[in-house]
């Protein structure tokens, strides 16, 4: 999954975190994929729309380190300074975001984006501008602060609070001869430091609260474009990841969700991504139906495409579960309360066990934690001690888990495993196995077939160790079975 977490950041730090973290957390909410379906397909249609209010999102919160904001101070009035000159940088940004919403709203098609775009233009309408600027400009006090205040024990300040300033009468005339209203003036003298900072002091008072609720509104507007650059971090990368595919003339496909109940795995041209990337070819496809079947065991020749085949099974259903694509041309499974691996893993270098026994812990603590409707996706599992005992180890396993309605792909040389489930005769099994032709080439294709004796390992041996002749000299099978034991 990293080589498709990599494709889908190009480069971008942040949306290689929020896609490595979003896309493992599937939904089995059919509902919910098919809305994140589509609005990835407006994603891909209107790329240059989204690409912008992305571009918006990230302006918005560089807002922020752009402008000195002093939440942090101890002085209520740089506090309210700073939130003030910060929501007025906002402004200009969330008028970027409406102008957006009034002139593109319409080429969108999905309800994800019918709802954000409603949003915008509901909340932010021309009355709320007008509102706003009104109000940061009378914050900036350019007439002083009026405060009342109350007298309490000890004569001592209390109930301060910031009072509206004092509507000015539009009439020159009246407001030269008005009756002015009895007040008491005091002046402090221009060198009383201490008449200075008690002043100071009884400003503090009067704007502790106002200034506390402006820097909310200066956080809660920036929350807002932390998450909208983070919501839309994912569908930027998954846009990535369709340029990537497509430029390499590969298949892409929305895929169609089935409920966990059912057992549907069906797709046309399914291929591992990450090896399409890594290697910028066309990998082979593979064709499936296995609808109904509870557990589908791959066997075949070695370095036939069947760990590939198995990776590319995984990346789809996990693909499909966060609402992304599929790297196929057609692809529909159950949607899956769990997805588990158990692959087999090189020997322990600290010597502490050996691999059956870290098999075995592994696989524990798997069943520990798989539900009902889980996929579980096991390649070569067991193959650590000799084909009997292994065979009868992993026979257990899955039978428990078959009972527990847990969907497995297995991928196996044990030929005493899948030989024995192939003579169950069980409609909820379905068999694989990678092609090889009679001269030994693979064709990275699955069919459905009946488990062979032999995974042939001597294609191997006779292309690493023999030269060519030697091979044509030796080209009757190799006596020993590599996988049979007897």
């Amino acid at each position: 999954m990293n080589t498709l977490y990599q494709a889908m950041a190009q480069g971008d730090a942040f949306v290689y975190d929020v896609t490595k973290r979003v896309v493992p957390a599937s939904s089995i909410n059919l509902d919910e994929i098919s809305y994140r379906q589509a609005i990835l397909s407006d994603c891909i249609i209107v790329e240059a729309v989204v690409r912008q209010i992305y571009a918006i999102a990230i302006e918005g919160i560089e807002t922020k380190r752009k402008c000195y904001y002093g939440v942090f101070s101890g002085s209520p009035s740089s506090v309210l300074h700073g939130a003030r000159d910060l929501i007025q940088q906002f402004v200009g940004v969330l008028k970027k975001l409406r102008d957006v919403a009034d002139t593109q709203a319409e080429q969108f098609q999905s309800e994800g984006f019918a709802q954000f775009f409603s949003m915008i233009q509901r909340e932010l309408t021309d009355e709320y501008f007008v509102i706003i600027q009104r109000c940061l400009k009378e914050l900036r006090f350019n007439h002083g602060v009026l405060i009342s205040a109350g007298l309490g024990q000890g004569n001592k300040g209390i109930h301060y609070v910031l009072r509206k300033p004092h509507e000015k009468d539009s009439n020159l005339l009246r407001r030269l001869f008005a009756k002015r209203p009895r007040s008491l003036t005091f002046h402090i003298a221009d060198r009383d430091e201490a008449g200075a900072r008690a002043l100071s002091d009884l400003e503090a008072r009067g704007i502790n609260l106002v200034a506390n609720a402006l820097a909310q509104s200066a956080e809660h507007i920036l929350s807002f474009f932390t998450m909208l650059r983070t919501e839309l971090a994912f569908y930027i990368g998954c846009v990535n990841l369709h340029h990537q595919l497509t430029r390499l003339r590969l298949a892409v496909c929305v895929p169609v969700p089935r409920e966990r109940t059912e057992r549907r795995l069906a797709f046309d041209g399914l291929y591992d991504a990450s090896i399409a990337l890594r290697t910028a070819r066309s990998p082979v496809g593979n064709d499936v139906t296995g609808d109904g079947r509870d557990l589908v065991v791959i066997t075949g020749a070695n370095q036939g495409g069947k760990s590939t085949f198995l990776r590319g099974v995984g990346q789809a259903q996990v693909m499909m579960q966060c609402g992304m694509f599929v790297a196929a041309a057609s692809f529909s499974a159950n949607v899956c309360d769990g997805i588990f691996t158990h692959y087999k893993r090189e020997e322990d270098a600290s010597m502490k066990s050996g691999k059956l026994d870290e098999e075995l812990k592994r696989m524990s603590e798997i069943v520990d934690h798989i539900r009902e409707h889980s996929l579980l996706l096991c390649n070569e599992s067991f193959a650590a001690t000799n084909e009997r005992e292994g065979s009868e180890i992993a026979r257990q396993i899955i039978a428990a888990l078959l009972r527990k309605r847990v969907k497995i792909v297995l991928v196996t040389h044990l030929y005493a495993l899948a030989h024995g489930l192939y003579e169950q005769k069980a409609q909820g099994i379905m068999f694989l196995r990678a092609e090889r032709r009679a001269d030994g080439e693979r064709t990275f294709k699955l069919t459905e077939a009946e488990p062979l004796h032999t995974s042939y390992g001597e294609d191997l041996y006779r292309r690493i160790f023999l030269s060519k002749d030697e091979s044509e000299e030796h080209a009757e099978p190799i006596s020993v079975s590599l996988s049979k034991v007897e």
